[in-house]
């Protein structure tokens, strides 16, 4: 994992972490082709890693991510339908992938987190954000449409929030996004970075059998009725009571 061009993976063991850092910060970390990529690849190998609980994502310089490289998608209008199709899979598949990982996956979020940078962080399982940060859906004054993060949205916000959002294009601040349920937890800018990894190592810190258990849980009652999900729930409530972190988390408790 160290041949990667547009990102670095930084692994904390002692805390069973491991971050993803968006190494592009002369052009805001903007989601071109080969980031996405070796996005896509580091998330699978380090979903893989035994010792790695939580991922963290992260951006270097002074932004998280400003959005898709607009030269690149300028050049996909002149290839033509197929190409843009492709390019805009692509970005979809790491939206998917974000949910299907068995670890959690939090956006620490600095600066700004604009268009499909704003997207990146909506897919993670979380997001915290510093008290300064910015996000903002604004493709709508470039003629364009947040896509693919409208399923998203539309499942977090609620259907006229996430239509304001994304037709309106707005810029709005981390307590905004708190306010509207896109960010789980402020963290003072001032330290923001340390704040965050301790975020996350206490994650990691959570039963892995469980967290794994919950997030599966959660995502699979997408579009699954009432009685479905309460039947899906007690098939996971019962598997869990099988594993050994259960096991030893209730003999801890009856032997107090």
């Amino acid at each position: 994992m160290s041949d990667y061009e547009h990102i670095r993976v930084e692994r904390e063991p002692e805390a069973g972490t491991a971050w993803i850092v968006l190494d592009d910060p002369d052009r805001r970390n903007a989601l071109n082709a080969h980031l996405v990529a070796e996005l896509k690849s580091a998330l699978r190998a380090l979903d893989a890693e035994e010792g790695v609980r939580a991922i963290g994502l992260r951006g270097a310089g002074s932004d998280f991510c400003a959005g898709a490289d607009l030269r690149e998608v300028r050049a996909t209008m002149d290839e033509g339908a197929l190409a843009s199709l492709e390019d805009a899979d692509a970005l979809g598949e790491l939206f998917v992938l974000l949910r299907r990982l068995s670890r959690p996956v939090v956006a620490a979020v600095h600066g700004r987190a604009l268009a499909g940078g704003c997207g990146l962080a909506t897919a993670c399982d979380l997001v915290v954000a510093a008290e300064d940060a910015e996000f903002g859906y604004p493709e709508v004054r470039l003629g364009f449409v947040p896509a693919m993060v409208m399923a998203l949205l539309r499942r977090s916000l609620g259907e006229k929030r996430a239509f304001e959002l994304a037709a309106l294009g707005d810029r709005f601040g981390a307590p905004r996004a708190r306010e509207l349920g896109l960010v789980a937890r402020l963290l003072p800018t001032e330290g923001f970075g340390e704040a965050a990894r301790a975020y996350v190592a206490e994650l990691a810190s959570r039963s892995g059998s469980a967290m794994r258990l919950t997030k599966r849980l959660l995502y699979g009652l997408d579009g699954v009725g009432f009685e479905d999900a309460i039947r899906a729930g007690a098939d996971v409530n019962a598997l869990a009571r099988l594993t050994d972190d259960c096991r030893a988390g209730v003999d801890r408790f009856l032997s107090r």
